[in-house]
């Protein structure tokens, strides 16, 4: 008797924010089976409708996936969840491969990889870029840190998610280029923030300034998508300010490790810490303009 062709590849999905909720729902029309679990039940309660089945906690997750997705906000979050009381590890077997695709600490990622392996599971850290737009558009840029062979073995999964797969190097290597993006996103957006702010105070039509740059070599999508939330003053989070914050630490931290000073980039990270001091977390990073209004409203 000729063996069974294996089955489709059986995917989890921790963590449906404002990122994660896209994401899950393009591995699901990609065709895979897809168990979801969250602390926040209403994103669940919408994809078990469209065919996802719902699990208590990471440890049936994992027990009942081959590929694990986890997309969580914080180092602390991925930790637990891989290791905390009925983590992904109390779950997990040999073969699995769980994926980290939040922005966390490189060298925790380290630790947790050595942890899966201790039970034959792979660890990947694989941050995206793109935001909410390419979350919902499938079109995130994955950058990818761990074994080549884990990557191969979870790329269906992941082509599901993004048009853009690099393979950085090892573990923590995804997570060292995500916080590279994260300084030129930042750093751009505090730039585009100033270049309107400078427009408007020199008696000029922000938006005909914005439209001429988008035409030149300062065009960026930072600047068409930004600098346009930013003439609206339309702070619906894409990207939280509390998440670029944190990311902030996670770059300055990640610097300190390497020996490299990043002079241009500390200012805007203290932006950040600002506009969370003055209660703007939950507002989109383009709200970083409102530093350089004359006391700014926030809402």
């Amino acid at each position: 008797m000729a063996a069974s062709a294996p089955g489709p590849v059986r995917v989890g999905f921790i963590g449906l924010g404002i990122m994660g909720r896209p994401m899950a729902r393009n591995i699901l029309r990609a065709g895979f089976p897809l168990v979801v679990q969250s602390r926040s039940l209403g994103p669940v309660k919408k994809l078990v409708v469209a065919g996802a089945r719902a699990a208590g906690d990471p440890a049936e997750v994992a027990a009942t996936s081959d590929v694990v997705i986890v997309m969580v906000p914080d180092t602390a979050d991925v930790e637990a969840v891989l290791d905390g009381p009925r983590g992904l590890l109390a779950g997990a077997r040999a073969g699995l491969i769980v994926v980290d695709m939040g922005t966390h600490d490189p060298s925790a990622l380290v630790a947790l990889a050595e942890r899966c392996a201790e039970v034959g599971a792979d660890l990947l850290d694989a941050p995206v870029s793109g935001g909410e737009v390419g979350a919902r558009e499938a079109t995130l840029s994955i950058m990818v840190g761990g074994s080549e062979a884990a990557l191969e073995r979870a790329r269906p999964v992941l082509a599901a998610m993004g048009s853009r797969i690099i393979h950085i190097g090892g573990t923590g290597a995804g997570m060292v280029a995500k916080a590279c993006n994260q300084l030129v996103v930042g750093s751009t957006i505090q730039a585009v923030a100033e270049a309107l702010a400078l427009a408007r105070a020199a008696g000029v039509d922000a938006a005909r300034v914005r439209d001429a740059l988008l035409g030149g070599f300062a065009a960026s999508r930072v600047l068409e998508v930004h600098g346009l939330r930013m003439l609206e003053r339309d702070f619906t989070p894409g990207g939280r300010v509390a998440i670029h914050e944190k990311d902030a630490r996670i770059i300055l931290e990640t610097a300190r490790h390497a020996g490299v000073d990043l002079p241009g980039f500390r200012p805007v990270a203290d932006a950040f810490r600002r506009l969370m001091d003055r209660g703007g977390g939950d507002l989109d990073h383009s709200a970083l303009i409102t530093l350089l209004e004359p006391d700014p409203p926030l809402d």
